[in-house]
């Protein structure tokens, strides 16, 4: 690439050789070799700018010093120097732009009587190559910056996406719960009551047997129907289904969740677990996940996340920090934000808290009395 970007001046260079031989004393071969020897190295610009900044700089004080003429194929230096700005810092910058300048008070020192207006175009013309050269750098981490944010948007939204369909389908759960819960209690009190009428009231047993039925299959109605609702994430374009039912995430997936959480994240799991209820286990893995989406959305560029989980004989301790922006981070609040890892923790007797830490970064912190949790 930068063969491709230089092959004009290569060609300029070159070609205006004949006419500047006329105009010269010297050796025409002389001045194409040192054209070449000041062109050449313009093809490892952009991996070693200041490099070949260097040697060219070199190269034409080694002109001065011993009275050579200045070649068309100086002009390298300000395409060096354009590399420099754009690819090194501003110390850099500067010092590329004094050493510019003092080779062009150098040059006109080789004249006899050096025009004053060729003196301010040359110092314009190294003002505005390294102007140039800064627009440029702005406008490539501009937009370097753009696609940056559109990736890390891009992977928010599905990650909302993914929990705004979690917690649609929790509350579909928790209707279903209700749903069976109540029509079944009626089938047993109705069941119940048939079981002592059978021999004393035939008629009222029969009735009781009926309600059961009906009962039973307005259930099994509703429970179709809100099934149904949970099927639909489940099917694709066609009405295939792509996926059975499965079970709520516990424990099993966490390292799958770590691994693929947006952000660097390590898992370190201490303690032996033990057989925690399938909703202790579900409450911890939404724990983390929540934890893991903010830091996604507000720990910044570059940020690292970890996931530390504790067994205790009577607590499990869930530790998730980051090293992002700490306390110039949003607070999590929201419906997914703390309030819902309040109430999931709640359930269990549990406590959690989140803040910023004090050397940096944010920390979720869960304890879960694990006997409560099993006793449930």
């Amino acid at each position: 690439m930068d063969a491709v970007r230089v092959s004009p001046l290569f060609a300029f260079c070159l070609l205006s050789m004949r006419d500047f031989s006329v105009h010269q004393e010297g050796s025409p071969l002389l001045d194409v070799a040192t054209s070449l020897v000041l062109l050449v190295p313009l093809l490892w610009r952009g991996t070693r700018p200041l490099q070949v900044f260097g040697f060219l700089s070199l190269v034409s004080f080694a002109q001065w010093a011993l009275d050579y003429v200045v070649l068309p194929a100086n002009l390298a230096v300000l395409v060096a120097f354009y590399s420099v700005v754009l690819h090194r810092g501003r110390v850099w910058a500067v010092a590329g732009r004094l050493v510019c300048e003092l080779g062009v008070v150098l040059a006109f020192k080789l004249y006899d009587s050096p025009s004053p207006g060729m003196f301010v175009t040359s110092t314009t013309l190294v003002l505005t190559v390294g102007l140039t050269a800064l627009y440029t750098k702005t406008r490539r981490n501009y937009m370097e910056s753009l696609e940056e944010r559109a990736e890390r948007a891009e992977r928010e939204r599905d990650q909302q996406a993914r929990i705004g369909a979690a917690t649609e389908r929790a509350r579909i759960a928790r209707e279903l719960h209700d749903v069976v819960a109540h029509n079944v209690s009626v089938m047993v009190v109705q069941a119940d009551g048939a079981r002592y009428a059978i021999d004393g009231d035939p008629e009222q047993a029969r009735l009781a047997v009926q309600n059961i039925s009906r009962t039973g299959r307005e259930a099994l109605a509703e429970m179709r129907r809100l099934v149904g609702v949970l099927r639909e994430d489940a099917l694709d374009g066609d009405g295939a289904e792509q996926t059975d039912y499965l079970p709520q995430p516990g424990l099993g997936q966490l390292e799958e969740l770590v691994g693929g959480a947006g952000v660097p994240a390590e898992l370190c799991v201490s303690g032996e677990a033990g057989e925690l209820p399938e909703g202790q286990q579900l409450v911890v893995y939404r724990i983390v996940q929540e934890a893991l989406t903010n830091t996604l959305k507000h720990g910044g560029p570059g940020t690292r996340a970890s996931v530390e989980l504790a067994f205790g004989p009577a607590e499990l301790m869930v530790r998730i920090t980051d090293d992002g922006r700490g306390a110039a981070a949003p607070p999590v609040v929201g419906g997914h934000g703390l309030l819902g890892m309040r109430e999931r923790v709640s359930m269990y007797g549990g406590v959690v808290s989140a803040a910023p830490r004090a050397g940096g970064g944010f920390e979720v912190l869960a304890r879960l009395p694990v006997s409560t949790a099993k006793a449930a």
